[in-house]
Parts: C-alpha cells; structure tokens; sequence
C-alpha cells in the first residue's frame, strides 16, 4: 500500500474507530460510576476516620491496623478458607459427572435438561428462604421430618458449628450447579465424536470415555473454573446473612459478611472500607493468576 492509498485510508479508518467507541461509550460509562470509581474511592477512603460515609481525617493505616488486630479476623478468614474448601469437595466434581451422563444418556435427555435447570431461574432469597425450612431444627424442618420417618430424633443442622459451613455450601451447590453443569455439557457437547466412536471400538465403556476422551478435553475449562469457583466463594455474602446470621457463635461469618457487618450494622465504615480493600487485593491476585492461565488454556485450543 502506498502513502497515497494509506492518506486515503485515514479518514475511513478513524470513522470506524470513533463508531467503536460510540458504542462502547455506555458500557464505560457504567463501568467508571459503578465498578471504578467506587472501588478506588473505597481504596482512598480506607485510609480517612469516617463519619458515615464521609471521610474527614486522614488516619494512614490505622483502620487496617484495627481490621486486622481485631480478634474476628483470622476466625473470619479461616472460615472463608473453609468455604473455598468445602466448595471443591461438594460443588467441584458433581457438574462434570452430571454433563457427562447426560451427554450419554439416550432418552429422557430433554426433559432432565429441564428438571436440572430449575434452581437456576428461582430467586435467590426464594432458594434461601427454602433451604432455611428444610434445614430449620425443629420437627418443621423437612430433613427433620425425613428422620422422624426413620424413627430418628431430630438434627439441628445450621446450629452444629461443625457442619454448619458444609451445609451452607451444599445449599450453594444446589443453587449454582445447573449453570455449571451446563457449561460443562456444552463444552462435552462440542467433543468430535469420532473420539468417542474411536474408544467405543477399542472396547471403553463410559468410565473410559470419561476418563481417557471426555476429560483430557474439558481439562482447560476445569483449571479455569477453579481459580472462578475459588474467586466467587470467597465473596460469600447472603448465604451466611439469611441461613445463620454467622452462627452459631461466629462458626459460619465470612469475609463478605463480616465486611457487611462493619459497614451497615456496626457503622465502622473505614474498617468495612479497609477490610474491602484487602478482600479486593486478595481477589485481584486470583483474578490475573485466572487471566494468565486463560491465556495458556487458550493458546494451547
């Protein structure tokens, strides 16, 4: 291309750009009042006395200082580690099986695809709600009237504080499974079938198939969903609030409502501030760690 054509190339060029950004234009607007600009007032503001939400002493780190000498701290963050936990051991495997089988299943496909889908278009407090009845310790409760049918004496389930939060994360895992699943099923979907075709032949079985067709394919999605699962459970929130109100004694508090806490019950809005600014960091070095493996999983399609 010579100078003439590439002079007469710019104005085109500029129009498409400038049409570009007209039309990213809302989106970033969006993104600066909702996402940016808070997050870097809550940053600066982390660091001032506040008097409601309005800053008026500059105090350095001491709002840190106090969030991380207190002594719910590393209780709190302990537990959040156990929901990250509990989170892989129940919630991690059963979408993948669950795809699985029904990639395989022969009839009955659809209408499973439906019954499966069901928890992902109730509302979530609906879900709350539910599952706070079901897990209630009295006889009222549905899993308490499931033993009494068995002729066995009622469990108090939210209020053992050594279940509690694996209760909590099965409640999570039925209500976020069918969107994980179904990604999973896509992703199977998409699979040649001449490799299943290929494994059928040498004489696999669904194990197999599973095993040595189906899994080395979806491997990249797999590593990508952990660094998602463990970034989206660490910011467990409503779940805690509206089953146990972080009971019993503090057993089932979590960084995010523990920060809901600081900020709208107790009214210590610079420690909610700071306590959010360290949530933030933490989930930031899971986030590029999560680009930077999206980009190995990608390069590697």
């Amino acid at each position: 291309m010579n100078k003439k054509d590439k002079k007469r190339n710019k104005p085109r060029r500029f129009r498409e750009t400038l049409s570009v950004w007209l039309l990213l234009l809302p989106a970033v607007i969006v993104l600066y009042l909702m996402i940016w600009r808070p997050s870097v007032m809550g940053i600066v503001w982390s660091f001032f006395k506040m008097n409601g939400y309005t800053p008026t002493k500059f105090v350095g780190f001491q709002n840190y200082i106090r969030v991380v000498t207190n002594t719910e701290f590393w209780p709190v963050m302990f537990n959040t580690l156990k929901y990250v936990f509990w989170s892989f051991v129940v919630g991690f495997v059963p979408p993948v099986i669950i795809a699985f089988m029904l990639n395989e299943m022969m009839h009955a496909r659809r209408t499973l695809r439906v019954i499966i889908y069901l928890p992902a278009i109730l509302p979530g407090i609906t879900i709350l709600l539910l599952w706070y009845f079901i897990y209630a310790p009295d006889s009222t409760g549905m899993l308490n009237m499931l033993l009494a049918k068995l002729g066995m004496d009622p469990y108090i389930w939210l209020n053992d504080a050594r279940f509690t939060i694996l209760f909590i994360i099965i409640q999570m895992t039925w209500a976020g499974f069918p969107g994980t699943m179904f990604l999973y099923y896509t992703t199977i979907q998409g699979i040649s079938s001449d490799l299943y075709e290929a494994a059928t032949i040498d004489g696999a079985g669904p194990i197999r198939r599973f095993w040595n067709v189906a899994l080395p394919q979806i491997s990249g999605l797999l590593l990508l969903n952990v660094v998602r699962q463990m970034i989206g459970v660490f910011q467990v929130m409503q779940e805690p609030m509206v089953l146990t109100g972080g009971g019993p004694n503090g057993a089932s508090n979590s960084v995010g409502y523990q920060l809901y806490q600081y900020g709208f019950v107790q009214g210590r809005v610079g420690q909610a501030l700071a306590l959010g600014t360290i949530v933030f960091v933490i989930l930031i070095i899971a986030t590029l760690f999560y680009f930077k493996l999206n980009k190995k999983v990608e390069d590697n399609l």
